[in-house]
């Protein structure tokens, strides 16, 4: 009995460890759509006052581009702003070698300023004018929008944008939302510097009026 009893223990503990094993695997696949439902939890519809921003579909979205804290060194003071034009990221520096890293768009405009600049001036649903030069450009487009738009879901600009200034200068450079989330880590035709607009709601809420504003360029044109 003893000899034909023996191989029973090693099936029984099998069958008593099994379930547990398969318990954990089936933990550890919960903890993979957890952490992708974290992420999309960034991008989630969003009501914002009288407007309720959509949600962002991030599935072809390079994840690169998504928000997220990384390391960075750098010797910028915690709450500056750098904007590296050819990596495609925007850097919120939170000091300790952290940051808050955000997907950008960057538009001929963005690619025109290089340099150092200071947040003066920051909007919530802010108006837009097409400059004369997308008039010229894409006259049938712009044109009859020469009186501008305010704000709201259309509106080129998003939910918000911040406004860089060197003195008392006006640079007409600007860190805004995008009606168009698919051209985030794209040079595009127009526009400065864009973000997905789940982002620039985030970001608009950490940066502070007078923060100090870093743009890095890597001499790339548009890619159309």
């Amino acid at each position: 009995m003893t000899g034909f009893g023996m191989p029973r223990w090693p099936r029984l503990l099998a069958l008593l460890v099994l379930p547990a094993l398969l318990a954990g695997c089936a933990g550890s696949g919960g903890m993979m759509p957890a952490n992708l439902s974290g992420s999309s939890a960034k991008y989630a519809e969003l009501i914002d006052g009288a407007h309720t921003l959509p949600a962002i579909d991030i599935s072809g979205v390079d994840p690169a581009m998504l928000r997220q804290r990384v390391d960075y060194r750098t010797r910028e003071p915690a709450g500056t702003v750098v904007v590296d034009t050819a990596a495609r990221h925007l850097y919120l520096v939170e000091g300790d070698g952290k940051a808050m890293r955000y997907g950008i768009g960057v538009g001929k405009a963005g690619l025109a300023f290089a340099g150092n600049a200071t947040i003066r001036r920051k909007a919530e649903w802010p108006h837009w004018s097409p400059t004369e030069n997308m008039m010229n450009r894409e006259p049938a487009r712009y044109r009859p929008l020469a009186g501008g738009m305010v704000g709201g879901l259309d509106n080129p600009l998003g939910p918000r944008a911040l406004y860089l200034y060197q003195g008392d200068r006006d640079t007409m450079f600007r860190i805004h939302g995008t009606t168009e989330p698919e051209t985030i880590g794209h040079a595009v035709s127009s526009g400065c510097i864009r973000l997905m607009n789940q982002d620039i709601v985030d970001l608009y809420n950490r940066v502070k009026t007078g923060s100090r504003v870093v743009v890095i360029q890597s001499g790339r044109a548009a890619d159309s």
